[in-house]
């Protein structure tokens, strides 16, 4: 039995409204299952994310999470045209088997979303 079915982030927010309406207007996120001053939960298409309320930025800043996508170019390109790509995270095919990019959010949080090559 494989016991371990799915993994989710769960990301620092320095104030979960404004999070949530970040990545909804800039990165498409169109669910929202939970969302109070302290906690969220959104999603987009299979993937979800949860965010907790922190008061220092230290955290969000160093803290990153890796989303596995179909179609990494046309996501690249959408959220190129959001401005969220990372400065140093264009799109670019890795030794380690992946076309990746990393985008940041409102918060200081890495994404990186990859497809295998």
């Amino acid at each position: 039995m494989e016991h371990l079915q799915r993994a989710v982030p769960v990301l620092a927010s320095l104030d979960i409204f404004k999070t949530v309406a970040f990545y909804q207007q800039k990165m498409g996120f169109d669910k929202v299952g939970w969302k109070d001053e302290n906690y969220a939960v959104i999603g987009r298409d299979k993937v979800d994310v949860h965010f907790w309320k922190c008061n220092n930025k230290i955290f969000p800043e160093n803290t990153s999470c890796y989303i596995h996508v179909e179609d990494v170019d046309g996501l690249y390109e959408e959220m190129k045209a959001s401005g969220v790509v990372h400065p140093n995270g264009p799109l670019k095919d890795q030794p380690w088997g992946m076309r990746e990019f990393a985008v940041l959010d409102s918060d200081g949080n890495m994404i990186k979303f990859g497809q295998s090559l």
